[in-house]
């Protein structure tokens, strides 16, 4: 899971919409490409997501002679900073990949266009009408989901086995999983697991597990300082005892999976959604495995089928048309499917969903059976965040920096945190 986020201000947001209301978004113009439409199209992932991606664009081209798609990425943390730039620049890429966190801010800010507008582009209709609604803000569909995907603890089975610690099993509760974290690092003489304290997704599950949300449905906080406390004093009491990873780890995380204490060798296991998940394959080598997220003690699930991302368009593009087409192959095309795997998560096409399934290999496979594994047995998805989210993440991060270096109790720094995120939802 992402680790270090972005501030993202009121101001920022102010940026946001005066710059899409005063020069619109960018957008780019045919006088390059020989004549051809040029459409920019910017996303975040890892080598694996990269090449992937430039193949099923390089289909795309083969297959619309007239459109040409210039490419950028980069990681999460880098690539959520280079947008808010660009669209409070007014310079948003003409088709872009979206967060679920960032749906309702750049939606608010003016900045993403109208897809409910381009039918005959772009078609919806064999997307889950679940998740399809969770790119809709205030009625209208700013963003389409592009893969289906859920949170996981990752892990290297083959130290996990040769430690001689009973495996992850389904069902298994926030106790029983720090039990096994103590046990790894008894055994292993290294943390089990990356320490969940500082990640507002693992806080998400954990919260939903106890009955409760992270937001409620008029987009105030679900949840008190007393939950957050009970939170923050379990994952310290952990990091004190060794059990998960160290605040020096924790500081360095990125967003990126090689920073992770996992892909450092400093840990046996991580949270993250399961297709991000890939990006550990290369680095730690064969045996890496999905488990399911730990449940309330009374076996409540907390985790729960989501867009992996979406995929928008700049509200300013001089070409909607042509970027509905784009989105519409990224989403809707077999081959394209096939090309991408589960590279964003397993596809949101149904029909596309159950044609590939059979067809995937190696860590793409492992994703869809652990889909499959908890298939049916989690709760509905929330709706997307309040727009206050983004900033909320960097000061979650914060609050619990200073209880892992031990500058704040835990109690402390929830009840700075409830006091910021009162203030940062009203405003």
């Amino acid at each position: 899971m992402p680790g270090n986020r972005t501030k993202w201000s009121c101001a920022t947001v102010v940026a946001l919409t005066l710059s899409a209301l005063l020069t619109g978004c960018g957008g780019s113009d045919e006088s390059s490409g020989g004549g051809k439409t040029v459409l920019r199209y910017t996303w975040w992932g890892n080598p694996d997501r990269a090449a992937r991606t430039q193949e099923a664009v390089a289909l795309f081209e083969k297959e619309h002679p007239g459109i040409t798609v210039q490419t950028s990425f980069a990681g999460y943390e880098a690539y959520k900073q280079k947008l808010a730039t660009q669209a409070a620049g007014g310079d948003a890429p003409d088709v872009m990949q979206l967060d679920y966190r960032q749906i309702d801010q750049y939606a608010s800010g003016g900045i993403l266009l109208d897809l409910g507008k381009q039918k005959r582009a772009l078609r919806t209709d064999e997307i889950d009408e679940g998740l399809l609604a969770t790119g809709v803000v205030d009625g209208t569909q700013y963003a389409i989901p592009q893969g289906r995907g859920t949170e996981t603890l990752v892990y290297d089975a083959k130290q996990w086995k040769a430690a001689g610690v009973t495996l992850p099993r389904d069902g298994w509760t926030w106790d029983e999983w720090a039990d096994s974290m103590r046990e790894l690092a008894k055994r292993t003489g290294k943390p089990g697991s990356v320490d969940p304290g500082q990640s507002e997704d693992c806080f998400e599950v954990w919260l939903r597990g106890q009955g409760k949300s992270l937001y409620t449905k008029d987009r105030r906080l679900g949840f008190t300082a007393d939950d957050l406390t009970r939170w923050w004093t379990f994952t310290d009491k952990l990091r004190r005892e060794g059990a998960v990873s160290a605040a020096e780890q924790t500081t360095q995380l990125d967003g990126s999976v090689e920073n992770q204490p996992l892909a450092r060798g400093k840990a046996i296991a991580d949270f993250n959604w399961d297709a991000p998940a890939s990006g550990y394959t290369e680095i730690v080598g064969e045996g890496l495995t999905l488990a399911p997220m730990p449940s309330g003690a009374d076996g409540t699930p907390g985790q729960y089928f989501k867009p992996s991302m979406f995929m928008g368009a700049a509200a300013g593009t001089q070409h909607p048309e042509e970027s509905a087409e784009f989105i519409d192959f990224m989403i809707n095309d077999e081959k394209a499917a096939a090309i991408l795997g589960a590279s964003r998560g397993i596809p949101v096409n149904e029909p596309i969903r159950e044609d590939i399934g059979p067809e995937l290999k190696d860590f793409d496979k492992i994703v869809a059976d652990y889909q499959d594994s908890v298939d049916g047995k989690l709760e509905a998805p929330p709706q997307a965040p309040p727009s206050g989210d983004n900033s909320l993440q960097t000061t979650f991060q914060r609050d619990y920096d200073h209880v892992s270096f031990e500058q704040m109790t835990p109690r402390e720094a929830a009840e700075d945190f409830i006091t910021e995120a009162k203030a940062e939802l009203r405003s």
